[in-house]
């Protein structure tokens, strides 16, 4: 805890005065603050969190997480934060089935977050944090002259989404019901920036990825929106895990992203939940 030390303001001319009449010098200032009893006070705004922590989270997070944890950092310059995206589920299974030394989760969807509060690995009650939808993509020039949804039925087009059992699949699969329609899709996908990276490289005519990849990817590749994307929410929760070696830290990191990391997160497109 920061001391305040109390200056007292002494005409110039009553301490000269003082001194010429004591015939004493002026003692040497401290940079030691006491308490009333004489105790040194420790002094100076040192942060005291420290340690080191991983991060796994959806790799739809890349960028907003990445300046996150940048920032967070910098306010604690004696933590590591170590980042790794991926797909949801495969991140989720590495935490229960194998161990892996996470100390905190930032998921996609409810489900995947689920399956490690069901494991009794989530350090409290999940919070979400951010919501997101799909849109098409395509490449800039879109050279398949895709215009919506239905687009995605054609035989002829090369189509790219997420795997089923990651949370952007399952939005997708959600979306082609409610369209009423048979995707004719040519690959399946671990994860949403897999997808984005087969469309900006012209091996996909069109996928599904998320506003907030579209949006990241600027104009490398041509959005496109679509109505039933809106009934496919995916809600984002984040909770700090049971098992982790530097707690306090990971507390800290989901605090912040809950605070001031929430402007970070808006600027990427995510939705407040």
């Amino acid at each position: 805890m920061t001391a305040r030390r109390l200056s007292i303001v002494i005409a110039a001319g009553a301490l000269i005065s003082a001194l010429m009449l004591s015939g004493c010098s002026s003692t040497p200032a401290t940079d030691e603050a006491t308490d009333p009893a004489g105790t040194p006070i420790a002094t100076g705004t040192a942060d005291e969190l420290s340690g080191t922590i991983v991060v796994d989270a959806a790799a739809s997070l890349t960028e907003s997480f990445t300046t996150i944890a940048n920032e967070f950092m910098e306010l604690h310059p004696s933590v590591t934060v170590t980042l790794n995206f991926g797909g949801s589920s495969a991140l989720a299974t590495d935490i229960v089935d194998n161990g892996a030394p996470v100390d905190v989760f930032a998921a996609a969807s409810a489900s995947t977050m689920k399956t490690v509060s069901d494991a009794g690995l989530a350090e409290g009650d999940p919070v979400v944090f951010a919501r997101n939808q799909l849109e098409i993509v395509t490449p800039a020039d879109n050279p398949g002259q895709i215009a919506g949804l239905a687009d995605f039925t054609d035989p002829d087009k090369v189509i790219a989404v997420c795997a089923v059992e990651v949370p952007c699949g399952a939005a997708a699969q959600k979306v082609f019901d409610a369209a009423g329609i048979t995707a004719s899709v040519d690959t399946y996908e671990q994860d949403v920036k897999a997808v984005l990276t087969k469309v900006e490289l012209g091996e996909a005519q069109a996928g599904l990825v998320y506003v907030t990849d579209a949006l990241a990817a600027g104009d490398q590749v041509n959005a496109i929106d679509f109505p039933e994307a809106a009934g496919a929410i995916t809600d984002y929760p984040i909770a700090p895990i049971s098992t982790s070696a530097a707690p306090e830290v990971a507390q800290a990191f989901v605090d912040y992203v809950l605070g001031d990391g929430a402007s970070v997160i808006a600027a990427a497109g995510f939705a407040a939940p």
